[in-house]
């Protein structure tokens, strides 16, 4: 199976259909949707850290200080906000950042933002 590109709001389907999972095109996506999504901290943690890797990260890579029904929560609202694209491979369920739709509809929206976010980290001595 093909990895979907990283900015894809389509997502190559499996031949399970029940493992498609919905996103919106890139035209549905909002910029209030995109920032009430990366208002909340664990998911601006979970961006940070898929932005800075260099493939597709699994859901359980994540090491959040969250239950394992909130951090799907956290994965769903960045999902359906446009933030995120996932996908499954094998039963691993992939997440990577759509970077492409999101600058192109708000260019130096994600870059301002994720920005902000590391300087901010600094000053707190988080990572």
């Amino acid at each position: 199976m093909e990895s979907p590109v990283r900015s894809g709001a389509v997502v190559t389907p499996t031949p399970n259909a029940a493992r498609v999972l919905a996103h919106p095109s890139r035209e549905e996506i909002r910029v209030e949707g995109v920032l009430h999504a990366l208002s909340d901290p664990i998911r601006l943690r979970i961006v940070r850290q898929l932005a800075g890797a260099a493939d597709e990260l699994a859901c359980s890579r994540f090491d959040l200080p969250v239950s394992k029904s909130t951090l799907t929560h956290h994965f769903r609202v960045l999902r359906e906000s446009g933030v995120v694209s996932q996908f499954y491979r094998g039963t691993a369920k992939l997440n990577c950042v759509r970077v492409d739709d999101l600058d192109a509809l708000f260019p130096g929206l994600l870059d301002s933002v994720l920005g902000a976010a590391t300087l901010q980290a600094r000053r707190h001595g988080e990572s």
